[in-house]
């Protein structure tokens, strides 16, 4: 059926997981893929795997000098545009914008839909200024200006779908809800849960608490210190584990964070790892674990969720987003009815009280295969599918 179809899968050069993820989920329908990507996405099978062509027109991401940062988001764009003006694919589609939002929302969407190309955008996030605080007219009038042009939009729940048409009149029919994609970049052996904790310098009969990911203030990190404060003054043998990569720009909430736990006599409890977790180091954290705990105040949905699922650990999660529909109580996890440290408290204490807890060694198999059964990435292959036919069909 896709025999000579090509699609240009434009990643914006990070977030590593999903890109590879849908990859290899297109490639395995036949598809043909030009793969936009950068050092961090790069992996040998992008450049083992039939009919993917990986195109590093990112180069690196790293930190650099204000005059290097210029010249490498100016040669990038270069690239960019003469890939576009004679790539063969007829479909774009945008995991990520690239670094100038305004620009890649507006001229560039303008560009390529000049040269005749069908448009998909995959929307993580409907409009992350609001949920990160700093909206504004500007950046409000350029999603609302990408997500008019493009031909059509992935959103992750239905949620996020009802956002579209709130705030920005998007018509129904040009939005599909496929699911979050399991991320299976990360190397899972075969490291044991025991193992793990001694890696880490934990003993085996402590409860741990896991927060991973990268560390932003939505995600409520501080609401997690101040419950497990909480936990600690009035029951032993609990641990935390923050493995959290701060971004730039939040500096003043990692260093409020840090004089928390420094104040407070459970912070010889508590494993702070404040840096980028490659894939290869994931693992551990994961297994040495009991159970995962998002604290977040704002969010739709997020992947560090069946990140956990596919290691066959639980989640305890505030009540927010699509939340709700993807933790079921009891059996692959517990909700907090807010962040607020006392109810995450709870929850937390509901959970290892729980014969979740009593029995995870039993239950991770279920969790796994709960997680694999709604978020493979051959159920969002398939959808993905369904739409390029349509968009190529014209219908």
């Amino acid at each position: 059926m896709w025999a000579g179809t090509e699609i240009a899968l434009l990643t914006g050069g990070f977030d590593r997981p999903y890109a590879y993820g849908l990859a290899m989920a297109l490639s395995s329908k036949g598809l043909g893929l030009d793969v936009i990507g950068s050092d961090e996405i790069d992996s040998p099978e992008m450049h083992t795997t039939p009919k993917v062509k990986f195109l590093n027109l990112h180069g690196s991401r790293r930190e650099a000098s204000l005059a290097n940062r210029i010249w490498r988001e100016l040669t990038f764009y270069l690239r960019l545009i003469r890939y576009a003006k004679t790539a063969t694919p007829r479909i774009f589609h945008i995991l990520w914008n690239n670094r100038l939002q305004v620009f890649d929302r507006t001229l560039l969407m303008l560009y390529y839909k000049l040269l005749g190309k069908k448009l998909v955008l995959t929307a993580h996030n409907v409009n992350a200024g609001r949920r990160d605080l700093n909206d504004s007219p500007l950046n409000r009038l350029t999603l609302k200006i990408q997500y008019r042009l493009v031909d059509h939009i992935f959103v992750h729940t239905d949620q996020m779908k009802a956002a579209l048409s709130e705030e920005f009149a998007i018509r129904e029919e040009k939005v599909t809800v496929i699911p979050f994609g399991i991320n299976n970049s990360v190397p899972s052996t075969d490291l044991t849960p025991e193992e793990a904790k001694r890696r880490l310098g934990i003993k085996n009969m402590e409860k741990t608490i896991l927060f991973f990911g990268a560390l932003r203030p939505y995600k409520g990190l501080e609401c997690l210190v101040a419950a497990f404060q909480r936990i600690s003054a009035a029951h032993k043998g609990y641990r935390l584990i923050v493995a959290a990569e701060p971004k730039k720009g939040d500096e003043q909430y990692l260093c409020d964070i840090n004089k928390t736990i420094e104040t407070d006599p459970s912070r010889a409890h508590i494993i702070q790892r404040m840096e980028f977790i490659p894939d290869e180091g994931t693992e551990v954290y994961f297994k040495a674990a009991d159970v995962l705990v998002l604290p977040y105040k704002q969010i739709f949905q997020s992947g560090v969720l069946f990140l956990s699922y596919n290691f066959g650990l639980p989640v305890v999660a505030t009540d927010v987003g699509s939340f709700r529909d993807d933790i079921v109580e009891g059996t692959t996890g517990f909700l907090a009815r807010s962040c607020e440290a006392g109810d995450l408290a709870a929850a937390i204490e509901r959970y290892f009280d729980s014969d979740l807890f009593r029995n995870l060694n039993a239950r991770r198999h279920a969790i796994r295969e709960f997680a694999r059964a709604r978020n493979s990435w051959e159920v969002v292959g398939t959808s993905t599918c369904d739409v390029y036919a349509r968009l190529l069909s014209g219908s």
